[in-house]
């Protein structure tokens, strides 16, 4: 007979659920839709917008991104039996590399491109985003294998 799983570990596990997929479908819209767009938007409004577009996404990414972080730190230090330890870990390594990349790259290609539109500097962010859309994709994948093993039990 097995035991149920604690309610906190089911509601982080579901948090860690919720924030992955809510991140990985901001970052399709971002890349495939959004990004592009900067393009169109005009020399004349550019500016302004880019500075909007950094101040409004950052309400919808910054908490899902730190609820994210969170429970993907505590699936290592605290793991839930039925999820694979390396799936922990993989998690919490795509999640680092998403901040790493959003620190190191997408944030400072933001910042400079708030100074005006510069062709060059939108090729690079939308180019080095698909890091990020990549990471999030495969971890939307492997938290919903994790779903699958909490599940099976």
């Amino acid at each position: 007979m097995t035991t149920p799983l604690p309610d906190a570990s089911i509601g982080l596990f579901l948090a860690h659920l919720a924030s992955t997929l809510t991140m990985f479908g901001v970052i399709l819209v971002v890349q495939v839709v959004h990004y592009p767009l900067f393009a169109q938007v005009g020399a004349d409004t550019y500016n302004a917008y880019q500075s909007r577009h950094m101040a409004r996404i950052t309400w919808i990414v910054l908490p899902a991104m730190g609820v994210e972080l969170g429970t993907a730190a505590w699936l290592v230090w605290d793991p839930i039996a039925e999820i694979p330890l390396w799936m922990a870990w993989t998690g919490l390594g795509l999640v680092a590399l998403i901040w790493t990349s959003t620190g190191l790259l997408q944030a400072p290609l933001h910042a400079r491109l708030t100074q005006g539109f510069d062709a060059k500097l939108h090729r690079q962010l939308v180019r080095s985003n698909w890091l990020r859309t990549v990471a999030w994709a495969l971890r939307s994948g492997l938290v919903l294998w994790m779903l699958v093993h909490v599940l099976k039990r």
